[in-house]
């Protein structure tokens, strides 16, 4: 496996087993124009559908699955954290591959849909990851879109230390915002546009950047700028979309790969 890392030209790329290694090593991810208009429009269609698929989850998931409290305690608790308009069971397929790779995993309850500006919800996340006793091994959260923005903030406001988080897995996360955010009149939305204040400070703040992996794929419909982080290692795995890359088993190994290395360090 081919690794660079500390730069967002440096790219780590995840290779499905027993098939040859072919990664574009750039920075910045396909756009509509790169892969014809027609070819964009039917992944946002796929996208769309698997996201409307995943949203159907969140009838009868009143509890986490009972397997997901037990693992090896040598390994970290694998913390889930969800994007806006996102239930923790939208991430069901994560929590099921990192459960089976030995991690416990935990879910926060109470954040809703995830609407609440980020500063507010990393406070709501460390007051709950400070109601139980830290695992010896420490906890890494993983999580999806703006989720990756709130555990960035808790690692930069000093309380993740105390709380035992090692790092951030962040998939398809918009650390630099998103401009198509625009589109959009919901505040909850917006709050993700390149100029927001704290959209801002979380792109220049690169104290905690190498204790982050992102993870994204080379086409996501809602992040046209890219995931990639500067001083973070950054993963590119050859699916499209923003949410149907949660599903692909390329990002699964790519999210037990990027556990392991937080923890390694």
């Amino acid at each position: 496996m081919a690794s660079t890392r500390g730069s967002r030209s440096g790219e780590r790329a995840v290779e499905q087993p027993g098939a040859p290694l072919e990664v574009e090593r750039v920075g910045e991810p396909l756009t509509s124009e790169q892969m014809g208009v027609l070819s964009a429009l039917g992944w946002w269609a796929r996208d769309y559908a698997y996201a409307a698929w995943r949203q159907l989850a969140f009838l009868g998931a009143y509890r986490s699955p009972a397997a997901w409290r037990t693992g090896d305690p040598a390994k970290p608790e694998v913390v889930l954290l969800p994007g806006v308009y996102e239930h923790w069971s939208f991430l069901r397929p994560l929590g099921d591959a990192v459960n089976d790779a030995g991690h416990r995993v935990a879910v926060v309850h109470g954040l809703g849909p995830n609407r609440r500006p980020i500063v507010e919800t990393s406070e709501r996340l460390a007051r709950a990851l400070g109601r139980v006793r830290v695992p010896e091994a420490g906890r890494v959260i993983v999580a999806h879109s703006k989720g990756g923005l709130i555990g960035k903030h808790l690692l930069l406001d000093g309380r993740g230390d105390a709380l035992g988080v090692l790092g951030v897995v962040a998939i398809c996360t918009p650390f630099s915002g998103a401009r198509r955010a625009r589109l959009f009149t919901d505040p909850s939305i917006r709050a993700l546009l390149p100029g927001d204040e704290t959209i801002v400070m979380l792109g220049t703040a690169a104290s905690v950047n190498s204790r982050v992996v992102s993870i994204f794929g080379n086409f996501d419909p809602h992040i046209p700028d890219g995931s990639a982080l500067d001083g973070a290692t950054n993963m590119r795995v050859p699916v499209a979309g923003h949410f149907r890359v949660l599903g692909a088993r390329e990002t699964l190994l790519a999210v037990l790969d990027g556990v392991a290395l937080l923890t390694s360090r």
